[in-house]
C-alpha cells in the first residue's frame, strides 16, 4: 500500500493528482546548510570526507563570524543514515515594528511604520524527517512569520495590560477587569504568535512541498528573547535546558509516540478508515502473537492512562499504532504528518518508523524570565536536536557544560562554538573523563549554547 495511494483512498479534500513517474524530484529549496557556516571550512552534506561515526567532521561557525550574544554553534552530519545532514539552524537579531490604526474612525487597515520599535533575538533547530526539505524550509521562513505575528500585537505587548481593543476603543467599561480575570499578560501575546508563527510556517511548507511533489516534515525548537524573557518553543524530540551551577532546568518536552500516544489513538477511532484495516489503535505492552487468541491480556485505548484486561480477537494481532516507550518508542505503519510543522494531512509511513515528531502546528512554550534569575556568567542554555540526548541525559549535559566553562578562557568570543563541538565529539563514541560512556549517536546532531549573560550586557531587549 502506497503512501499516495493513501492519500487519494482516504483524505477528503478531493481528488489529488496521479503520483508522478519515479525518479529525481525537484526540491522546492536548493540543499544548504545554515548561512553563519559560510567559510567554515567543511563541505556539507554527502561530500564530507568520512561518515565513520567516529571520524564525522564537526562544523562550527568560522572565527571572526559571531552569533547573536556570542552563542556557540556545531553540528555534524549523520553515519551515513541519510544522504544529507537533515538538521537545519538559524538565528539572528528580530526587529518588531511597530503597526498603528489610522486616525479617522473608518480606516481599519494598519500602518506599519519604518522605525523598529521592538527588538528581540532569535535560535532555531529543525530535524527533517523524510528528507531535508521541509526542515530547509522552515529554517528560511518561520522567523519572517514570528516577526508578522509579533508586529501585530507589539501594540498590546507594551502596553501595562493588553487592552481588549487594540485600537484603543473602550467598547465597555468592564474591559480591563474582563482582560485581568483572564489573567492575559503581555507574555501571553508572544505566546500566541508564537503559536500563529508555527501555523502560518506550517501553511507555507505544505504549498511549497505540494507544489514540487515532496513529501516529509520537521520538528522545531525555538528560543525567542524579548523584553528579558526566553521563551521556549517546542513541537517535536529536540530539547532545551538550562544549565547553571548549582541548577539544570529543562525547558522543553518531547513529543514522542507514547507522550502523543492518546491523541493518535483518538484520531484513528474517529477516523478508522485511516488504519487501511492493517493496523490496530490499541496500545499493548508487546506485540501480541497468534498464542495469544482468547486469553485475556493487558491492553489500553484513547480515552484511558491506566491500564485493564481484555479478551484478544483476530483483529488485535495486526500492526500496533505504538510500540516500546520513551524515546525509544515506535510508530508502526502508524499515522504520521506528511509535511511541514502540522498534522493537517495524514499518511501512514512505511513500517517500523521511529518517530521524527510529526510536527504540531501548536508548540509547548516555556516561559524564562531571564531578569529574575540573577544570572552568572556561565549560565548557558543548551539547545539540541534528538542526535545528543539519544546518548547525552541532561545531567551529562550539565556535568560536561560547567566542567568546559570552568577551564577555558573567558574572554574568547568562540568558546561557547568550542563548547558545543565539544558536546558534540561526546556523542561520537569516544571515552572521555566527564562521563566515561562512550556511547555514538548516528544521527544528525546541531547543538546551539546560549550564555545568558551576554544578554546583561545588551539591555533588556526595548
Amino acid at each position: 500500500m502506497s503512501a499516495g495511494w493513501f492519500r487519494r483512498r482516504f483524505l477528503p479534500g478531493g481528488p489529488f493528482p496521479e503520483p508522478r513517474p519515479a525518479g529525481p524530484r525537484s526540491s522546492p529549496v536548493p540543499y544548504h546548510r545554515p548561512r553563519f557556516l559560510r567559510g567554515s571550512g567543511s563541505s556539507p552534506g554527502a561530500t564530507d570526507a568520512s561518515r565513520r561515526p567516529d571520524a564525522r567532521p564537526v562544523r562550527s561557525p568560522a572565527r571572526g563570524r559571531t552569533l547573536p550574544w556570542n552563542a556557540g554553534y556545531a553540528e555534524v552530519i549523520n553515519a551515513e543514515k541519510s544522504e544529507f545532514n537533515e538538521d537545519q539552524a538559524a538565528c539572528g537579531k528580530l526587529c518588531i515594528r511597530r503597526c498603528e490604526f489610522g486616525i479617522e474612525e473608518d480606516q481599519e487597515w494598519l500602518t506599519v511604520c519604518p522605525e523598529e520599535f521592538l527588538t528581540g533575538h532569535y535560535w532555531a533547530l529543525f530535524d527533517g524527517h523524510g528528507g531535508p526539505a521541509a526542515a530547509i524550509l522552515a529554517a528560511n521562513t518561520l522567523h519572517s512569520c514570528l516577526r508578522r505575528q509579533l508586529e501585530a500585537v507589539v501594540e498590546g505587548m507594551m502596553a501595562p495590560q493588553p487592552p481588549m481593543h487594540l485600537s484603543g476603543r473602550c467598547v465597555c467599561p468592564s474591559d480591563p477587569q474582563f482582560v485581568e480575570e483572564k489573567g492575559i499578560q503581555a507574555e501571553d501575546l508572544v505566546i500566541g504568535a508564537l503559536e500563529n508563527a508555527f501555523q502560518e510556517c506550517d501553511d507555507v511548507i505544505g504549498r511549497e512541498l505540494e507544489a514540487s511533489g515532496q513529501v516529509g516534515g520537521c520538528t522545531a525548537l525555538v528560543a525567542v528573547f524579548l523584553q528579558g524573557k526566553l521563551y521556549v518553543a517546542n513541537a517535536g524530540d529536540s530539547r532545551a535546558i538550562l544549565v547553571r551551577r548549582h541548577e539544570i532546568r529543562q525547558l522543553s518536552s518531547e513529543f514522542t509516540p507514547e507522550t502523543e500516544r492518546q491523541r493518535i489513538q483518538q484520531l484513528a477511532f474517529t477516523y478508522p478508515e485511516l488504519l487501511a484495516g492493517e493496523f490496530t489503535r490499541l496500545e499493548f505492552p508487546r506485540r501480541l502473537k497468534g498464542d495469544d487468541l482468547g486469553q485475556k491480556v493487558l491492553f489500553r485505548d484513547h480515552h484511558m492512562r491506566g491500564w485493564s484486561y481484555k479478551r484478544v480477537e483476530k483483529s488485535d494481532l495486526k500492526y500496533p499504532l505504538i510500540h516500546g516507550q520513551g524515546r525509544q518508542a515506535r510508530l508502526l505503519g502508524t499515522l504520521a504528518v506528511s509535511r511541514g510543522l502540522g498534522d493537517h494531512q495524514l499518511r501512514v509511513l512505511d513500517t517500523d518508523i521511529q518517530l521524527k515528531p510529526f510536527l504540531l502546528s501548536i508548540p509547548q512554550v516555556t516561559v524564562l524570565d531571564v531578569h529574575q534569575l540573577a544570572v552568572q556568567e556561565e549560565d548557558v542554555v543548551v539547545m539540541a536536536t534528538d542526535g545528543l540526548w539519544d546518548v547525552l541525559s541532561n545531567e551529562q549535559v550539565a556535568l560536561l557544560v560547567r566542567s568546559f566553562l570552568t577551564g577555558n578562557q573567558k574572554d574568547d568570543p568562540h568558546r561557547f562554538s568550542e563548547l558545543a563541538k565539544m558536546l558534540i565529539h561526546n556523542t561520537q563514541g569516544k571515552d572521555n573523563g566527564a562521563t566515561g560512556e562512550g556511547q555514538v549517536s548516528y544521527d544528525d546532531v546541531s547543538v546551539f549554547v546560549i550564555p545568558l549573560h551576554s544578554q546583561a550586557q545588551e539591555g533588556s531587549g526595548h
